[in-house]
């Protein structure tokens, strides 16, 4: 026999509306009494009718995680973070709600069809994790299903991405300048003047502003950019590994190589060492984000620290209503040097 709401209410001893008032999170009921309804939907095993919930309601119990790469361990430790926040009082069925890690593969066009989706769905908040690409008619498309979304009373989030003007998007940004600009400005400070450099990338807000900012410590030093001591690929370790073969070939006099990121410092560490070179002795080495495995390495890597589980959880809260927006909507969220083991003085 089907367990309906009003057999909740009789269990709970309160009225259907109260019952309806708990799973729905709109509208404040006393502690005691939202803990005797949720007992009796445990103990009646009630089921709420989820697509009819969500139509006569604004929005339904859905969360959507948009992410680049669920494997990378820079999207994994926010989208971890941001689902760790999306339980708790607040959504149907008991206070919880269902976070959906939607994984775009880096694709514009899956990134427009998972916003769609969500919205068919009404989701009650989104969060769109990492840099944004840069394309005017995408950030157009991205801008219009933001906007829809926030009118439909989805609450979206935007973290380590760029902020969404014209949107009512919360936006978390990473300070990617001013951390790319204080690892090269370290390692000019120890004596390098010819750094190679690996971009993520070239689409991608990532990209540019972390090399803007290794350009803008090469410039505060009077060091002239050389374009041929910058190579692009992808935000992995073999993009590190080969781009470094061909730093090397274009100018085997390299001392530095600042690296997009620590997978792909990873896989430049490999390169030097095939070629017979060591670090940091012959060539330093720099990563970017203080991933997991960065301490581990041997030797370990200088790198960025970027608090991407803090990030990820603040996301989360202001995503569920729980924390307060940042002033403007917009909080720039800083990163730390970790100076190790893989950088040191050049030799000469």
């Amino acid at each position: 026999m089907t367990v309906t709401l009003a057999d909740v209410a009789a269990r709970a001893q309160v009225s259907p509306a109260t019952v309806s008032r708990v799973l729905n999170g709109n509208y404040p009921v006393a502690a005691s009494t939202r803990e005797r309804v949720l007992r009796a939907v445990d103990e009646l095993d009630y089921v709420l009718n989820g697509p009819a919930s969500a139509l006569a309601a604004a929005t339904s119990d859905l969360v959507g995680i948009l992410v680049n790469d669920i494997a990378d361990p820079f999207f994994g430790i926010m989208a971890s973070a941001i689902q760790a926040e999306i339980g708790g009082p607040g959504g149907r069925a008991g206070g919880e709600r269902l976070a959906v890690v939607c994984n775009t593969g880096g694709s514009p066009e899956r990134e427009l069809t998972y916003l769609t989706l969500l919205q068919r769905q009404r989701a009650a908040a989104v969060v769109l994790t990492g840099g944004a690409v840069e394309s005017a008619p995408h950030a157009a498309a991205v801008t219009a299903k933001l906007r829809k979304l926030s009118e439909a009373g989805t609450r979206v989030v935007l973290c380590g991405r760029p902020p969404a003007p014209d949107t009512q998007a919360i936006a978390l940004t990473f300070d990617n300048r001013g951390g790319a600009r204080a690892l090269t400005a370290h390692l000019i400070g120890l004596g390098h003047r010819r750094l190679g450099y690996i971009a993520g990338p070239e689409e991608r807000t990532t990209t540019r502003h972390r090399l803007e900012g290794h350009r803008a410590a090469l410039a505060a030093a009077g060091i002239e950019e050389d374009a041929g001591r910058t190579v692009y690929g992808r935000y992995d370790r073999r993009s590190g590994y080969e781009a470094t073969l061909e730093l090397l070939r274009r100018d085997p006099s390299l001392t530095a190589i600042v690296a997009a990121n620590d997978s792909v410092a990873l896989g430049a560490c490999a390169a030097l060492r095939e070629s017979g070179l060591s670090i940091p002795g012959d060539v330093s080495v720099a990563g970017f984000d203080d991933l997991p495995f960065s301490i581990d390495a041997v030797p370990s890597l200088t790198t960025v620290r970027l608090p991407l589980a803090e990030a990820g959880a603040r996301a989360g809260r202001i995503a569920m209503g729980r924390e307060e927006p940042p002033p403007g909507g917009i909080a720039s969220v800083r990163g730390e040097l970790m100076v190790r083991g893989s950088t040191g003085v050049p030799r000469g």
